[in-house]
């Protein structure tokens, strides 16, 4: 059984990380394993900067958003000069395995650092939903719920004005934060990476016709991918005669307490990697399907392709119209 295993958080914060720290922790140190913390992702471990974790370093910690261990990208790890001081590191530090919580960056840094002898387990930590092996990462519950909160509070202003709010959200490349808070906000439109769209088509006709049914006030939810909202916004006010205006969402969408399915969630991945690690496997990644905790080879699971669920899109756009 591995005696001494390293824990650290990569790439973006997403709320949860702290949960799915704790559980590692604690499931270590309940098998009498020593656990280091690592702070500041690859960064941290090229540095040696770490400490050792124990029951106590986790308490109070499941409520908060962020990372108590900090994060950060590192483009030196990606050299060959930064990967050989990462397990230098690790050598001299007797650490036998790693969690890596992060994205499919830290993913990659993960498979690359089991290939060369230092076994791994990854865990999807990331709002964006975007890992093709994983129903729902730790943190992406949380960021809708926080996108639904701010644009319920923006449809407000939007409704005693009426006035279109173009909501931009956060996603990267995917576009499951902007489809299913659009749902959750009840969104004239949703345009989102993985649906070709037409804006005459798809936001300004849509609001005409529902103009002709008596609404007064829109909400258009974007996904980052796509942008632009500033100008969607002057375009719309130009074409409809609805007054429009741009929202920006941000890091607002990051931060905050995880929710109760995020804090469970990133608590069983936590401690199912540390029960890999404990029979001595690495190169994988944790993930939950139909509720259940999984894991896969690395390579295998950076190989599995995102999808939009289709129907759900068509079906969104069909009852907020």
């Amino acid at each position: 059984m591995m005696k001494t295993i390293g824990v650290l958080t990569s790439g973006g914060d997403a709320p949860g990380m702290n949960a799915a720290i704790r559980a590692v922790v604690r499931a270590g140190c309940e098998l009498g394993m020593k656990v280091y913390g690592i702070r500041r992702g690859y960064n941290g471990l090229m540095e040696n900067d770490m400490y050792e974790m124990n029951l106590r370093s986790v308490s109070d910690i499941i409520n908060r958003g962020g990372t108590i261990l900090y994060s950060a990208r590192s483009d030196r790890f990606k050299t060959d000069e930064g990967m050989q001081a990462a397990i230098r590191v690790c050598r001299e530090r007797g650490i036998d395995g790693l969690v890596v919580i992060g994205g499919d960056g830290s993913f990659r840094g993960a498979r690359d650092l089991s290939l060369k002898g230092i076994p791994c387990v990854a865990l999807p930590g990331t709002i964006d939903n975007d890992i093709g092996c994983c129903d729902a990462t730790i943190g992406y519950d949380t960021a809708m719920e926080t996108i639904m909160e701010m644009v319920d509070r923006i449809r407000d202003t939007t409704e005693s004005h009426d006035r279109c709010a173009v909501v931009e959200v956060m996603g990267r490349g995917a576009g499951y934060l902007a489809l299913n808070a659009g749902i959750a906000c009840g969104a004239t439109s949703i345009l989102i990476p993985e649906v070709p769209y037409d804006f005459e088509r798809d936001v300004i006709q849509r609001m005409m016709r529902t103009q002709r049914s008596g609404k007064v006030h829109f909400v258009i939810m974007v996904s980052e991918a796509i942008g632009g909202v500033a100008e969607m916004a002057k375009r719309i006010q130009k074409e409809t005669g609805v007054e429009s205006r741009a929202t920006v969402l941000g890091h607002v969408q990051r931060g905050g307490s995880p929710t109760a399915r995020d804090r469970i969630l990133a608590s069983r991945m936590g401690y199912h990697a540390v029960q890999l690690l404990k029979d001595g496997i690495g190169n994988r990644v944790v993930a939950i399907k139909k509720e259940e905790i999984v894991d896969y080879d690395i390579v295998e699971a950076l190989a599995m392709e995102n999808s939009i669920d289709l129907d759900m899109y068509k079906m969104a756009m069909e009852i907020s119209i």
